[in-house]
């Protein structure tokens, strides 16, 4: 592993990112604020097994295919949004249920973890900075790359789950207020429809 100075610094780094606004914490706070904490735990346990899955395309050069490919790039990009509108038509179905009073009407935990998963991965800008990330804290002088990477990607994910835990607390307050209130609820599954299009738009436009 690369000394503890320069883990330090990749620390104050996954810190930092963890908290600045973008897709993923946003989706964390949207699924807390509807279903409540658990679902924002586990939403971020599925964020997270994607960033496994992109540390593991670092390790191996499959994230470089993504740089240089554009073709690779749009695909997986389209179908990202694409599956945040499917998400935006989920919550804008969601009418005035309660989550309390419908069970039905509630993604299982299972579903959930799923979203994360496939919001985190059908994001190939996350691959893209990864790919430009971890190797930065590497150093080739204390061992193998490979071991390092996937030291430093984990080291990140944990962050991330303290991080987006507590994203998940705070917005999980505001979760059960809406229980009871069915006007209220309605009003949130609107503003997540919208926030699902808007990241869908963005993600639609992102450049290399």
């Amino acid at each position: 592993m690369p000394e503890l100075d320069v883990l330090s610094v990749f620390l104050a780094a996954a810190v930092a990112l963890g908290f600045a606004p973008g897709p993923d914490n946003i989706f964390v706070l949207t699924q807390s604020a509807l279903y409540g904490r658990p679902a924002g735990f586990v939403v971020t346990l599925g964020l997270c097994t994607g960033l496994l899955v992109h540390t593991s395309a670092v390790a191996f050069g499959v994230a470089a295919i993504f740089a240089a490919s554009t073709v690779a790039f749009t695909a997986v990009k389209l179908l990202g949004a694409g599956y945040l509108l499917y998400l935006a038509w989920q919550a804008l179905k969601a009418g005035r249920s309660i989550p309390s009073a419908d069970a039905n009407s509630e993604p299982s935990l299972l579903q959930l973890y799923r979203r994360g998963i496939v919001m985190n991965i059908t994001n190939p800008k996350v691959a893209i900075f990864f790919l430009a990330f971890l190797p930065q804290f590497a150093d080739p002088s204390v061992g193998p790359l490979v071991p390092q990477l996937f030291g430093l990607g984990c080291l990140f994910i944990m962050v991330t789950i303290i991080v987006f835990g507590l994203v998940a607390c705070g917005a999980g307050f505001l979760g059960e207020w809406l229980k009871r209130s069915p006007t209220a609820h309605l009003v949130l599954n609107r503003i997540a429809a919208v926030v699902f299009v808007g990241l869908a738009v963005r993600l639609v436009t992102t450049q290399r």
